[in-house]
């Protein structure tokens, strides 16, 4: 297979390099001549259209196992290659969760034939009580290096302890939604004027920021690697910001969909806008954008929670947090790219998550390659998810993926 990237647009972390021709030869991708010589290559126009490495999300769900109905490993795989991404790391709050060998083996098989890599991050303690710890050494045994409690805060400050203790002797990763349960609890949005004017019960910024100073606390005390998923406030994004400065190992992230609404979004009680954590008021997504910036916030994650019609079809503070994040990646990132520029924003897709792996510079063995023109409505058949929980739904947006590439495996492609 010999794939020729015509006139394609490359954006690395610093800037869009003049539009040129890039040669995938089965294993990498590199620059080539202008001139085609090779008559077996296959020709693809990329005029107009932008790529770069390929993008990791670092937190999706897949019900599967025990709630395919809400999305299927395969159909996971199809939203990820609509949300332009070559790689991803599994939640693991299925039923049962990603806790023993068995579960791990399992996702393990069904995915070794489906276009993105995945990762497993497995849990820490057994079915989320925060109680027993589960096998981390064995399951590291069989390839696991993340681990976390997915969507449910790991606020047992002991497990926490003994869980970083664990992970230094294998080179491996905490995952952690840092929130206080209690601070929390009952929680149905951001904590503010528009939760008092909507009498709905609000989630204060001191939940995620009073966790975060626990936790960084515990790392200062027994070392090791710890990662904050879905970051949103300003008191957490700069006691991150002081423990980088400090040197301790620490990398956070942030939803893609924190920096397009705010709680003033919730106005007209759309249940597919309550997440978690909460979308939250304009001074919080300033704050956020300066972290993007200064490096604070090191990957941008789709946060993709599937959910089916039924769990999101009632009253606002019965219906469950998640949006169907991963269908809609694309036009997001166009969306803020207007603003932000995208290299900035590959660097937190490409660089950004593979640091977080704790990934060496790998070959330039993956691609995404998107149309930032590209018009199309999000709709039953153009959704690639199982879920429709998105606000975008029935709605234009601007942006598409056009090809990638995955070690050797390729999407959009026809030759």
């Amino acid at each position: 297979m010999s794939l020729r990237f015509q006139s394609l647009k490359i954006i690395t972390d610093k800037e869009i390099l003049p539009p040129a021709d890039y040669l995938f030869d089965g294993k990498t991708l590199q620059k080539a001549p202008a001139n085609p010589s090779d008559p077996k290559e296959t020709l693809l126009d990329c005029t107009g259209l932008l790529g770069s490495r390929g993008w990791t999300d670092l937190r999706c769900f897949s019900g599967e196992p025990g709630q395919e109905y809400r999305e299927s490993l395969e159909s996971l795989a199809q939203a990820l290659i609509q949300g332009g991404m070559t790689e991803a790391v599994l939640l693991p709050n299925t039923q049962p969760p990603l806790q023993s060998k068995n579960e791990v083996a399992y996702v393990q098989n069904r995915t070794a034939h489906l276009f993105p890599t995945f990762h497993i991050q497995a849990a820490v303690t057994r079915d989320f009580m925060g109680e027993g710890l589960t096998e981390m050494m064995d399951l590291h045994h069989y390839g696991i290096q993340v681990f976390g409690e997915g969507l449910v805060p790991l606020s047992h400050s002991d497990r926490m302890m003994k869980a970083l203790q664990y992970l230094q002797q294998m080179d491996g990763v905490l995952f952690d939604q840092s929130q206080d349960p209690l601070l929390a609890l009952f929680g149905q949005m951001h904590e503010g004027i528009v939760s008092t004017r909507l009498g709905l019960k609000g989630i204060p910024d001191l939940a995620e920021e009073v966790a975060v100073q626990k936790n960084l606390e515990i790392l200062r005390y027994t070392g090791g690697r710890l990662h904050f998923q879905t970051l949103s406030t300003r008191g957490a994004l700069e006691q991150i910001r002081k423990a980088k400065a400090e040197g301790l190992k620490v990398t956070a992230d942030i939803s893609i969909y924190q920096l397009l609404f705010t709680d003033e979004d919730l106005l007209d009680f759309d249940t597919c806008l309550k997440v978690m954590p909460p979308f939250r008021g304009k001074g919080q997504r300033e704050a956020l954008l300066e972290g993007l910036q200064d490096g604070t916030i090191d990957a941008l994650v789709s946060n993709h929670v599937p959910h089916d019609n039924d769990a999101k079809n009632m009253e606002f503070d019965l219906s469950p947090f998640g949006m169907a994040g991963l269908p809609t990646f694309v036009p997001a990132l166009v969306r803020l790219g207007e603003e932000l520029g995208y290299p900035l924003l590959i660097s937190k897709l490409c660089s950004g998550p593979q640091k977080v792996m704790g990934k060496a510079d790998a070959p330039w063995d993956t691609l995404t390659v998107f149309d930032p023109e590209a018009s199309w409505t999000l709709d039953h058949t153009s959704n690639a998810s199982l879920a429709e929980n998105s606000p975008f739904w029935g709605k234009a947006l601007k942006g598409k993926v056009k090809y990638l590439v995955n070690r050797g495996k390729t999407e959009g492609i026809h030759e």
